[in-house]
């Protein structure tokens, strides 16, 4: 069986869920997700609309994605900021042909003199060079290219997502998937002469044609002989701080 559980809204606190849950607005917190990691490893299936919200929340989500035992997949419909973090905890991750991906630098606030605004500086600094592990480690990327991507704040279509590596594949693009064969000289009947055969059966017929056993194997061979003789594709598979808690 398959758990699938949605991550929607603003990634929140724990302690502070419960004020969303009152206004009767979408939010997700870490006990939203891993109370329902099943213990026997079940695989599990994630949805992501979530625009992000505290660093700290969402790297505690993608942490414990990383380590569950089992399977874990996330369907992306739209993931900035944490909520793209948590998508990079899934062994695969898929995005909707409309779904987009946002990543950026981590943003926070505080008070105090000079020396405070340059240690906030620090902090921040230090958080976008962490974040970026989690990129890195599912795009392959150099980490200065993915922290450049993040300075720019880069929003990302589904193609686009692909391409660079932060999802595996495009929803709904894998609707045909390929017959292979390991065949040699088996006698297994190619499927376009089985494919045949229906049509042929289904037609209505003004005259009966009586055939032996040993006449329909000769033309049986007959035709595969030619299939034979010609080239058959196989198509591919498109296939922490004083400061105020940090936004990501």
């Amino acid at each position: 069986m398959t758990v699938k559980i949605k991550i929607n809204g603003p990634i929140v606190s724990n302690d502070d869920k419960w004020f969303y849950d009152w206004l009767e607005m979408d939010a997700t917190s870490p006990n939203d997700v891993l109370n329902q990691l099943p213990e026997t490893n079940e695989n599990v299936e994630i949805t992501i609309n979530s625009g992000g919200g505290l660093v700290d929340q969402g790297n505690e989500i993608y942490t414990a994605l990383r380590a569950y035992q089992g399977n874990v997949t996330v369907n992306v419909i739209w993931a900035g900021s944490a909520a793209s973090i948590i998508a990079m905890g899934a062994n695969k991750v898929a995005i909707s042909p409309v779904g987009q991906m946002m990543i950026h630098n981590v943003s926070g606030g505080g008070v105090g003199d000079y020396h405070d605004m340059d240690k906030l500086s620090e902090i921040l600094l230090k958080a976008n060079q962490s974040l970026a592990n989690a990129y890195v480690a599912k795009t392959g990327k150099p980490k200065d290219e993915v922290l450049k991507l993040m300075d720019e704040e880069t929003w990302l279509t589904a193609e686009e997502a692909l391409e660079k590596g932060f999802v595996d594949e495009i929803m709904f693009e894998n609707n045909h998937k390929p017959v292979l064969v390991a065949d040699a000289g088996s006698g297994i009947i190619p499927q376009k002469i089985i494919n045949e055969m229906k049509r042929l059966k289904k037609q209505p017929s003004t005259m009966q044609v009586n055939f032996s056993e040993s006449q329909v194997k000769q033309i049986a061979q007959e035709v595969k002989k030619q299939l034979n003789d010609e080239t058959i594709k196989i198509e591919e598979p498109v296939n922490v701080s004083p400061f105020a808690k940090f936004l990501f």
